[in-house]
């Protein structure tokens, strides 16, 4: 996330242009709130004296450092059941790559885990999420093609608890998040889940493509609307030069940024660490 070194290689030996440094923060991702946030302090600094690149700098990690968790935010195990993470998002975001990513992050920790083929929709992402669990040695309870997820991820739960599974990892099907249908279908899945308790799934994780820019907020306001979500998994953090969107989203709705994915191996996850995420700020 680079917008920084942008904006005090911008503002460097010249006085600063307060519309400019607005457009170039809401083209950060940062959202118009953090944005305006951002300049009142600064305006406000300014009738001490000149504002430098460096106060605009010092500015914005400030009020960054106020809305993001510091710290990670874990995710531990049950004692005596499964935990459920149901996995959420629109085609084209990483969404199955994230899921198996997730699995090896857990496996690599010790924990056991079982997927879930939910995204029946697509005889590709149930082969994808195969090909992922066997070379992670995990178990994945798949259906035929076009069978009922919700019933599929209920089945799910029955075989992870069965078997002492520490974490059930739900892959559902890509949907526009403008499509009420198949929002409807989302929260059926997560009736059938609480089913087996009342509290699963434990987490609902959107995976959002941080390149998407503001797009990402939208879909996010859409599905937490509609099914309630817990975090993020970011992808291709390592290649936009902004990642504002992250900000913007727990700015605006309050959801925090649980993982993040900075590349195509299994490794490229780890947890968000909001004071990472500010030092790198550069």
């Amino acid at each position: 996330m680079n917008f920084l070194k942008s904006l005090v290689q911008k503002f460097t030996g010249r006085p600063v242009d307060w519309d400019e440094l607005e457009s170039m923060l809401i083209r950060a991702d940062l959202g118009v709130p953090m944005t305006l946030r951002i300049i009142e302090s600064l305006q406000a600094r300014a009738q001490s004296g000149a504002i430098t690149a460096a106060d605009i700098s010092e500015v914005a990690r400030e009020e960054i450092a106020r809305i993001l968790p510091m710290a990670p935010l874990p995710i531990m195990p049950h004692p005596a059941r499964p935990k459920v993470l149901l996995i959420v998002g629109v085609n084209g975001t990483g969404k199955t790559t994230s899921t198996a990513k997730l699995a090896h992050y857990f496996k690599r920790n010790r924990h056991s885990v079982m997927l879930a083929a939910a995204d029946t929709f697509r005889a590709a992402a149930i082969e994808q999420l195969g090909i992922w669990a066997d070379r992670l040695g995990v178990e994945m309870i798949r259906g035929p093609y076009n069978a009922d997820p919700a019933s599929l991820c209920y089945e799910a739960f029955e075989a992870a608890d069965r078997k002492n599974i520490e974490f059930l990892i739900c892959d559902t099907a890509g949907r526009l998040h403008t499509k009420s249908n198949l929002m409807a279908e989302l929260a059926k899945v997560k009736r059938s889940l609480a089913k087996q308790n009342e509290k699963a799934p434990d987490e609902t994780l959107l995976v959002v493509d941080a390149t998407t820019g503001s797009n990402a907020l939208a879909q996010a306001r859409e599905f937490h609307q509609s099914i309630g979500l817990t975090g993020l998994i970011v992808t291709k953090l390592d290649g936009s030069g902004k990642g504002g969107i992250v900000i913007a989203i727990q700015d605006d709705l309050g959801i925090p940024t649980r993982f993040v994915g900075t590349g195509e191996k299994l490794e490229d996850l780890a947890p968000f660490d909001g004071r990472d995420f500010i030092a790198n700020m550069v």
